[in-house]
């Protein structure tokens, strides 16, 4: 028996789209529908605030309103990913937000040196020949494939005729063989890919396009995607680039991924965002170098295991559900079509292999380019981003965990939080005697402040906590003589830039529940570590090198990371800054086929440990709720600089 399914009409302002969607919609169904982009960074859990729409008209349900207040509600605001249509809606959404910094990332990258001796005929597994083929003649009516196998094999291009005789081939390709062959009358260059058992024939080029071959090495960072073009005749990075990953409007953080994901075609929506950002990156580089995407014949990638399951098209659900399993962790070579990817359709795409849910193949690539799995000193890696991850060992041993450490330090969940753009305050200095602050803004000169990012938000509370705005527990002192700290609507807050200082006309501000989840973002990673160390009997004085990698670790005061107790109260030197250690892991998997089976060992030989089975890691992380730490005798620097602050009052 049919049914009928009652519709509603939603008009869209300023855009001026209707759409009409079946009652019990979400607006952001509708919006979907109108072809109208809204940002739900928290992957339409309700918990952002920053899909926030105004209903001019019409009849709504609100499943949640956190993050509005009742002069909101009365005003229509309402949450689109939380709102239900239940009638006919006029409604009006506000700009959203847009990234316009040009990331460091593509800077940095661009210093890459090639990090060892490299010969491409014996390291690299994607090659290129020109073959002059002696055509087809009433005598000879060998068929074509069987030719060029036959050339192979004459010249000494495969490592034996039997190599050559077992040449694998798509039917793509061999769709296009007989009509290459005679317009290129010919002469033609064979793209070979030489690593399974059998080598396999990835494009029939006319001509002799002997002399050049690009590879790719992509890292898919939560936050950012980095893409090195590589001529994989030398070795070198030729071009990179460097972009926000599209993913970040549904989802600031692998958790809301996941959630997005798992509703309706959310996977799909995820898979084409993230391929469309590698896309546009390889655009970008194969621009620069002059070439067409489609001369890139190689591609390695590395990600966490919810950005590879992605990618691959693979449900993550069960990533964040107990007990935390992938679909795998090493994932098999795939062709890059089959993944929407824009370079050559046959070319070889290599996830590099992950260890557990929350240790993925950007962590085993950053072991191996930062050495720790080839060093006799005992070493922690250490990864921070939207997860903590990190790596403990020598060459000898090697155990690892994640912690979630939530988007807190990319700015999510911070009222006037902000990713690294133009704009965002980096760096802020307190004055002891006035609690004035100073800030450095990115974009200098005269740009105004609109928010603060992860840097900055360490600096700030380095600086409040020395100089007595906080306490141990990150409470604000209302009694302070100034007028930088005062009762908001969530409790004490302190102002950093007064409204008529600040790009969006308002107060930006901390508050203590800003400060909170900061708290917990630190102290997980530090308990991660300290019950890392526990589990082989040691303990941070043990370490002999701290090495981080990661964007956001280019940018860390070891100063101030040390003084709210984010990074362990060690030496200076022992902390090196590695920058992008998993696309340099990327690039040296795609270089040379031992470090790719390099990885492998690094994944095989890891021991994961799950925090969430640990009962130490909960009274660890209770313990570093605390600037620095309740147990000051752990940061003996932070204690000598509070004394000093102290005697200078």
């Amino acid at each position: 028996m049919r049914t009928n399914i009652a519709t509603q009409k939603v008009h869209f302002t300023p855009i001026d789209k209707t759409v009409e969607v079946p009652h019990g919609s979400l607006i952001t169904d509708a919006a979907n529908l109108a072809g109208i982009d809204i940002n739900v960074p928290c992957g339409g859990q309700g918990r952002c605030g920053r899909c926030a729409v105004v209903v001019q008209s019409g009849n709504v349900r609100r499943r949640s309103t956190m993050r509005l207040s009742a002069a909101d509600i009365a005003a229509g605001y309402a949450l689109a990913c939380q709102t239900v249509v239940e009638g006919d809606l006029e409604v009006f959404v506000p700009p959203q937000e847009e990234i316009t910094r040009h990331l460091t990332t593509e800077k940095t990258a661009a210093k890459v040196s090639v990090p060892f001796d490299y010969d491409w005929r014996t390291h690299q597994s994607i090659v290129k020949y020109f073959l002059e083929i002696e055509p087809p003649t009433i005598a000879d009516n060998t068929d074509d494939l069987s030719r060029v196998q036959r050339e192979l094999a004459r010249s000494g291009v495969c490592e034996s005729p039997e190599h050559a005789h077992n040449l694998q081939i798509a039917l793509p390709v061999l769709r296009t063989l007989a009509r290459t062959l005679r317009d290129a009358e010919w002469r033609v260059t064979v793209v070979i890919d030489r690593a399974g058992a059998h080598p396999r024939l990835v494009d029939v080029l006319p001509g002799d396009q002997s002399l050049t071959l690009y590879g790719a090495a992509v890292d898919i960072g939560t936050t950012t995607v980095t893409v090195y073009l590589v001529d994989l005749f030398s070795g070198e990075v030729v071009e990179t680039a460097a972009d926000y990953n599209g993913q970040i409007k549904r989802g600031e953080d692998v958790i809301s991924r996941i959630v997005f994901a798992s509703k309706g075609a959310g996977l799909v929506e995820l898979q084409s965002l993230v391929a469309g950002t590698i896309n546009k990156l390889v655009e970008r580089c194969a621009r620069r170098r002059n070439i067409e995407p489609s001369d890139i014949f190689k591609m390695t990638l590395v990600g966490n295991s919810t950005m590879i399951h992605i990618l691959l098209g693979l449900p993550p659900e069960q990533i964040r559900l107990t007990p935390y399993i992938t679909t795998i962790n090493h994932p098999p070579s795939v062709l890059a079509n089959e993944l929407n990817l824009n370079i050559c359709p046959q070319a070889p795409v290599d996830c590099l292999p992950g260890v557990a849910s929350y240790m993925g193949g950007d962590i085993t690539a950053g072991v191996l380019s930062s050495g720790t799995n080839d060093t006799d000193a005992v070493t922690l890696f250490l990864d921070i981003g939207t997860n903590g991850e990190m790596v403990l060992g020598t060459r000898e041993w090697l155990v690892s965990c994640a912690c979630s450490a939530g988007p807190a330090f990319e700015g999510a969940g911070v009222q006037h939080g902000m990713r690294a753009t133009t704009g965002a305050i980096e760096e802020v200095w307190i004055n002891h005697a006035t609690y004035e602050p100073t800030v450095r803004v990115i974009g200098g000169g005269t740009q105004r402040a609109r928010g603060v990012c992860g840097s900055g938000l360490i600096s700030l509370i380095a600086e409040m906590f020395i100089t007595g705005v906080t306490d141990k527990a990150g409470n604000i002192n209302l009694t302070l003589p100034t007028p930088r700290v005062r009762q908001g609507e969530h409790g004490g807050e302190y102002v950093i830039a007064w409204a008529s200082e600040s790009d969006t006309g308002k107060d930006i501000v901390i508050t203590k529940p800003d400060i909170d989840n900061l708290l917990r973002a630190k102290a997980a990673i530090y308990a991660g570590y300290v019950v890392l160390a526990q589990s082989v009997g040691m303990t941070m004085a043990d370490v002999e090198q701290m090495l981080i990698g990661g964007s956001f670790g280019q940018y860390l005061n070891i100063e101030k990371a040390v003084e709210i107790g984010l990074l362990p109260d060690l030496d200076w030197e022992r902390f090196k800054f590695l920058g992008n250690t998993a696309a340099r892991g990327a690039y040296m998997a795609l270089l040379r086929r031992d470090a790719r089976e390099a990885v492998a060992d690094i994944a095989k030989k890891m021991t994961y440990v799950e925090l969430a089975a640990d009962n130490q890691f909960n009274d660890q992380f209770m313990a570093a709720l605390f600037l620095p730490h309740t147990d000051m005798t752990q940061f003996p620097s932070v204690v000598r600089v509070l004394a000093g602050e102290n005697a200078e009052g």
